[in-house]
C-alpha cells in the first residue's frame, strides 16, 4: 500500500466515524429514544463541543468529497510519485486537526488547520494538472 493509499484510507475512515463523539453526546443529553427520535427544534440543546464536532465533521465530509477524486486520479496516473503521498498525509493530518481543534473551540488554530487540508488538496490538483 502506498502513502497515498494508506493515507486516504485513513481519512476515509476518520470521516466515517467522526460523527460517533457527537451522537454520544446526544445520547447523554437527551436519552436513547431523545437521540433516535425525529429532528424538534424545541429538543434540548447538545453540548457545546458536540455542535462544533458535527459543523467539524461536515467540513471534513465536504473537504474530503474534492480531495478523494483528486486522490482517485493520482493513485491510476502517477503511481510512483511520493509527492501525492506527502499530500495525502497533510490532508488527513490538516482535517483531523481541525475537527479535535474545532471541538476545543480554538478559533485561530482551526482555521489554519483546515487551510493546511484544503491546501494539499489544491496542491494535489496542480500536481495532477502538471503545473508543480
Amino acid at each position: 500500500m502506498t502513502t497515498l493509499e494508506f493515507y486516504t484510507a485513513l481519512t476515509a475512515l476518520w470521516v466515517a466515524i467522526a460523527w460517533l463523539p457527537y451522537i454520544l453526546d446526544r445520547i447523554m443529553v437527551r436519552g436513547l429514544m431523545g437521540a433516535m427520535a425525529n429532528y424538534d427544534p424545541n429538543a434540548v440543546p447538545q453540548s457545546a463541543w458536540a455542535q462544533r464536532a458535527m459543523r467539524a465533521h461536515n467540513v471534513a465530509i465536504q473537504a474530503f468529497a474534492a480531495f478523494a477524486p483528486l486522490a482517485v486520479m493520482a493513485m491510476i496516473r502517477m503511481p510512483e510519485d511520493a509527492y501525492p503521498g506527502t499530500l495525502a498525509m497533510t490532508f488527513f493530518v490538516g482535517i483531523f486537526a481541525h475537527y479535535i481543534i474545532y471541538c476545543l473551540g480554538i478559533p485561530v488554530l482551526r482555521t489554519l488547520a483546515f487551510a493546511l487540508a484544503a491546501l494539499s488538496s489544491v496542491a494535489l490538483a496542480l500536481r495532477l494538472l502538471g503545473t508543480i
